[in-house]
């Protein structure tokens, strides 16, 4: 059994207090831990955002988990890849701390490279959905209408639904390499492939358990 050191994070106060985050990481960092293997021998839990250049110097658990596992010549778990940063510089300079990752979410194979095509695919993704939410408030602006009003709730509406319409397809790609992995195995069933998901403790875009139909729906958007 191997030993890693486990970091989990939440950007907010209220997150910390209620609990309910770190609570979620941990289990789906317990259930990896479990399927495949692993012993978490350090908990690091940090309340603090991960924006901004400095990040690490203001993270000083993150700094903690690192050494604990430079220490214990182990790796750092984390629940999702986001729980260490969500901007690719951030995640690069991570990876030269000569200390290994693993993201629960991406599943033991993924190795630096793909840490550093998942960060910059979400970094440019959201990048792209806040340009183009910025252009067509602009557009609005600029035709005279009076942005934040009840008369633009459905075009508020619109841009909410194609934000999440990106953000599910963003999560679609993130699981699909899981899921074509599971069927190489030979779990080949929508409901065998769902209930090894969950048994790893991944959770679907809105938090929820796999079905079947969930990854029907991931396996169509990405095929």
């Amino acid at each position: 059994m191997k030993s890693v050191v486990a970091y989990l994070r939440v950007s907010t106060q209220g997150q910390g207090r209620s609990g309910l985050g770190l609570l979620a990481q941990r289990e789906a960092i317990e259930l990896f831990a479990q399927a495949n293997d692993l012993e978490v021998v350090h908990w690091c839990e940090e309340i603090e955002t991960g924006k901004g250049i400095d990040a690490l110097d203001r993270r000083p658990l993150l700094s903690e988990a690192l050494q604990n596992a430079r220490r214990l010549k182990c790796a750092v778990i984390v629940s999702k890849l986001d729980r260490l940063s969500r901007d690719v510089a951030f995640i690069a300079g991570l990876m030269v701390q000569r200390v290994p990752f693993i993201v629960a979410e991406l599943g033991l194979d993924a190795d630096p490279f793909t840490l550093h095509l998942y960060a910059a695919l979400a970094e440019k993704e959201r990048a792209l959905i806040s340009a183009r939410t910025k252009a067509a408030l602009a557009r609005k602006k600029a035709a005279g209408a009076s942005l934040g009003n009840l008369t633009n709730l459905a075009e508020a509406s619109a841009l909410g639904a194609s934000a999440r319409r990106m953000k599910a397809l963003a999560a679609s790609k993130k699981m699909f390499p899981i899921i074509q992995d599971l069927q190489s195995k030979g779990t080949k069933s929508l409901a065998a492939i769902a209930d090894a998901l969950n048994s790893f403790g991944f959770k679907t875009s809105n938090g929820c358990e796999w079905s079947p139909m969930a990854v029907s729906r991931i396996i169509k958007r990405c095929s």
